[in-house]
């Protein structure tokens, strides 16, 4: 159980991360000397706990992660579970074998109850559920998880390159800094390590699930030999004592070991999300209420076929026709606010201030359609303003100019994807993005075409496609370079403050800027201005310079 806690925990205190490798070691050396060391019936039963619980452990932390980095230690993890299982199958043997002949009991209480409880003492209905088990693991769910990781790995050491010049792209454009994009890349390569490492690691589950169908079948070999030839029974109670303690000893590993499969299986389908599974599944299913009240009309009528028991249909579409309810009450508030709010900061205000305030001519503004207003609003996940925060540090590093405030607005008569950018009232820059869309360019690196709409990129006039969602990881596999819709609107607008930086610097601007000189360096800013040059000639010289 050390081994289990200390890899799926992580340790806050680096005292404590050293008393974790310790554990983790003792763990893994423990888990050695059972394959070994003769364990008491107590004992075993205590380590066949651990084993059970070290799978459920697992499988609500696999369920409870957003994203397969969140769960990053879980190859190796696996690799640990697998031998623990392995080791008590090895120790269960030795206590089958050698005490078989004592009773139900010899091997401990835990297989004692799986072998007759679970399956009713019936050794032939036992073997049957442990088969269907083992084939549950082996066939659907192991070798799906293992298809899953495979091609997981393939992809994504096919699209780094193209992600690595996503990141390069948003670098040199401003909209992120040295150390995320070190952290992108960092996280780039933990992405495909992960992915390789399952991809090795659903290899182990495999081979465990080979290894119980042999375990089994020789314990119920080796106690009818040693039952009937060394302990003297007779061939029925051997082969009743002997396969019922193999039997409970196969299910109380097999159910862990398909526990755990399952929990691989989440970990790599899961797609990364701001969600875990069970909030994103709740939230997609019940988004859809039509679609629960038509299933809700199919299951009534299959309860009304005749010869087919019309209760329990009946039950469950009643169930699922309350959900689609709630679900679609849960929604109607939501729009009701939404409509009030907009009612609530579009009325007028006829106030003089406010009429003054027309007259006020922002130095940069964005005009954007109605559909992307979503890109701003940081209740929707909006980024936009946060990367135009980025491109004034970047101006200021680069070019030595203090970007004013974008003043941003949704124009109506606008299409929903189309954008404008002003320059004192001036519109210098335009274009028109397609909503739910990414932007994939030829870098020229592209092995083959991809499909999509052809377009072209509104800051450099480069030809590119548009290309849903789904064909991310195909385009950047073919060597496009897909970006975004923020990431687009990003770089126009870099690329307008770097075309247009001379409009920028006004003499109001100018004055910040000595102004803000002025606070460090007093004397040399008192003896350029105004006595060797007007505010208006530092102003020409900073224009002509940029």
């Amino acid at each position: 159980m050390a081994a289990v806690l200390s890899a799926t925990v992580p340790a806050p205190l680096s005292a404590t991360s050293h008393r974790g490798e310790i554990y983790l070691a003792a763990g893994v050396v423990g888990i050695l000397m059972v394959m070994t060391v003769p364990l008491p019936a107590p004992l075993m039963d205590l380590l066949l706990a651990v084993s059970v619980t070290s799978a459920v452990l697992i499988l609500l932390v696999a369920t409870s992660t957003t994203s397969p980095l969140e769960f990053s230690v879980f190859p190796s993890l696996l690799l640990i579970t697998t031998l623990l299982r392995l080791s008590l199958n090895v120790a269960s043997t030795r206590l089958i074998l050698s005490h078989g002949n004592e009773g139900p009991s010899a091997a401990g209480h835990v297989i004692q109850a799986f072998g007759q409880f679970v399956v009713g003492g019936n050794y032939v209905i036992g073997i049957i559920v442990f088969l269907i088990l083992v084939l549950i693991n082996f066939i659907v769910i192991t070798k799906g998880a293992g298809r899953v990781a495979e091609v997981s790995a393939r992809f994504t050491l096919d699209a780094m390159p193209g992600k690595q010049m996503s990141i390069d792209a948003d670098l040199n454009a401003g909209l992120i800094d040295e150390k995320q994009a070190r952290a992108r890349r960092q996280e780039i390569e933990q992405e495909a390590d992960f992915f390789g490492a399952m991809d090795g690691a659903s290899k182990f589950v495999r081979g465990d699930a080979i290894a119980g169908i042999v375990i089994t079948f020789i314990n119920i070999i080796g106690g009818l030999i040693i039952g009937t030839l060394q302990q003297g029974l007779t061939l029925t109670a051997a082969a009743h004592n002997y396969t019922i303690l193999t039997v409970g000893d196969g299910l109380v590993s097999q159910i862990p070991a398909l526990v755990i499969s399952t929990a691989a299986g989440i970990v790599v389908t899961n797609s990364a999300s701001s969600e875990n599974l069970g909030t994103a599944l709740a939230k997609e299913l019940s988004a859809y209420p039509r679609a629960m009240y038509m299933a809700a009309a199919v299951l009534a009528l299959v309860g009304l076929v005749p010869g087919l028991p019309a209760i329990p249909f009946i039950a469950v579409a009643g169930v699922v026709a309350l959900i689609a309810r709630r679900s679609a009450v849960a929604e109607e508030p939501a729009v009701a606010v939404g409509v009030e709010t907009t009612e609530t900061e579009s009325s007028p205000d006829t106030s003089p201030e406010a009429m003054a305030e027309l007259l006020d001519l922002d130095v940069l503004e964005l005009e954007v359609g109605f559909g992307l207003i979503s890109l701003v609003d940081a209740g929707k996940s909006g980024d936009l303003l946060s990367r135009i925060k980025a491109i004034r540090r970047q101006a200021a590093t680069d070019l030595g100019i203090i970007v004013p405030p974008i003043h941003i607005r949704d124009n109506l008569q606008l299409k929903q994807g189309a954008y404008r950018i002003f320059i004192r009232g001036v519109a210098v820059a335009e274009g028109e993005v397609l909503l739910h869309h990414l932007l994939a360019m030829d870098p020229g690196t592209v092995e083959r075409p991809v499909e999509g709409v052809a377009t072209t990129e509104p800051a450099f006039g480069l030809p590119a496609l548009w290309i849903s969602d789904r064909d991310r990881e195909k385009a950047q596999f073919a060597g496009y370079t897909v970006v975004d819709l923020p990431t687009v609107l990003a770089t126009h607008i870099t690329e307008v403050v770097r075309s247009h930086a001379h409009e920028l610097v006004g003499r109001q601007e100018v004055q910040e800027l000595l102004d803000h000189l002025g606070k460090r360096r007093p004397k040399v800013v008192e003896e350029l201005v105004p006595s060797l040059l007007s505010l208006g000639a530092v102003q020409k010289v900073l224009q002509n310079l940029l």
